[in-house]
């Protein structure tokens, strides 16, 4: 289903965002001193868009919080000083009341404040008149409809100018990433909401510099909208999220080493696209038999327990099982991460095959 969102296009001085857009600058607003030592070298490189955290919703207290209204002064200077449009995170009404009235810009909601119908809906209520561009990261749990329910509430409020924040997902489970990337929900808001520009946070993704050069490509090449990284002057001495900030000449090597791809498919590659989809078709055809198989004989072992009143649940042949598939996906090229979704969702759809069949009177 396609949400029915009304947008415009983000303008700056007049002129429309180039694709692809690039926001940054460091996680905290620090010092006057560390915004300008950052802005300054990012605006040589032709970075339009200064972000900086003002107020930092942090996970445990007594961590660094950010520096509060004070540093909204600073990113004044950085907009006279160099010509940057400002951004910055509100997560309350009196955040948006500050940042209005200090000039910012842009403001983005962030993901813990997303995943809050109740504080969406009061910074949307707050916000009716303001004529401002408005960014929503997705919500830190990967629910689709809470993050386009997000959006809706803000658009509602009469803001037309919105771009959704894709910053990964969070997990229980030990990944490669601080917030997994999960890039079917992203994937899923531009099919429901196609003409959504969505911007990647490969900084809050990746938890590290060691991977953002790989998720920002990844964003490029599934033709998102741009990129938010956060950069810093010093970043190993930075007050918050330290590892996963860059130097400004760092953020360059990115950029320049990013390939930009055509979204555009001529009537040749179409055909071959085609026949490729095709077979892929098929493919998932068999797949989809193959499971319906399986299912089949999960119901005759779950008919085999109910005789001989076995529990459904044996967990060293769900362990044995889940280690043989690993080895064999491995030797396949298939990444450990997939077989485990993969057979735990088969796992999962087996035990409620065979509950029916031993709960059936």
């Amino acid at each position: 289903m396609v949400v029915d969102v009304a947008l415009e296009p983000i303008s700056m001085d007049g002129a429309l965002f180039t694709k692809p857009v690039i926001m940054a600058g460091p996680c905290s607003a620090e010092t006057e001193e560390q915004l300008l030592n950052t802005a300054i070298p990012l605006a040589e490189m032709g970075i339009k868009i200064f972000r900086a955290g003002i107020w930092k919703p942090r996970t445990r207290p007594n961590a660094f919080e950010g520096v509060g209204a004070v540093g909204l002064k600073w990113m004044q200077t950085v907009k006279r000083e160099t010509g940057m449009m400002v951004a910055t995170e509100v997560a309350n009404v009196k955040h948006v009341y500050e940042a209005l009235k200090s000039g910012v810009d842009i403001i983005w909601i962030g993901a813990r404040t997303s995943a809050n119908p109740f504080a969406v809906q009061d910074i949307a209520d707050s916000l009716r008149g303001v004529n401002i561009p408005v960014m929503i990261k997705n919500p830190v749990n990967p629910d689709v409809d809470l993050w386009i329910g997000a959006i809706e509430r803000i658009n509602n409020a009469g803001i037309k100018q919105m771009a959704a924040i894709h910053r990964g997902f969070s997990s229980y489970e030990k990944t490669l990433y601080r917030n997994v990337p999960q890039w079917q929900i992203p994937i899923e808001l531009r099919r429901r909401i196609p003409e959504m520009p969505i911007i990647t946070d490969p900084s809050h993704i990746c938890g590290n510099r060691e991977f953002l050069f790989d998720i920002s490509q990844k964003a490029m090449d599934l033709n998102f909208d741009g990129l938010i990284i956060e950069t810093h002057c010093n970043p190993d001495k930075a007050l918050s999220d330290a590892n996963q900030q860059v130097t400004p000449d760092g953020l360059k090597q990115i950029i320049d080493r990013i390939v930009y791809r055509d979204p555009e498919v001529n009537e040749e590659l179409m055909l071959t696209l085609a026949e490729l989809r095709d077979q892929i078709d098929k493919l998932d055809d068999r797949i989809i038999n193959l499971l319906e198989d399986r299912m089949g004989v999960s119901e005759k072992i779950g008919s085999y327990k109910k005789e001989n009143n076995i529990t459904i649940l044996q967990t060293k042949r769900w362990d044995d099982m889940l280690k043989t598939r690993l080895n064999l996906g491995n030797r396949k090229g298939l990444s450990e991460e997939f077989i485990i979704k993969l057979f735990r969702s088969i796992h999962q759809e087996s035990i409620n095959h065979q509950t029916s069949v031993m709960n059936k009177e």
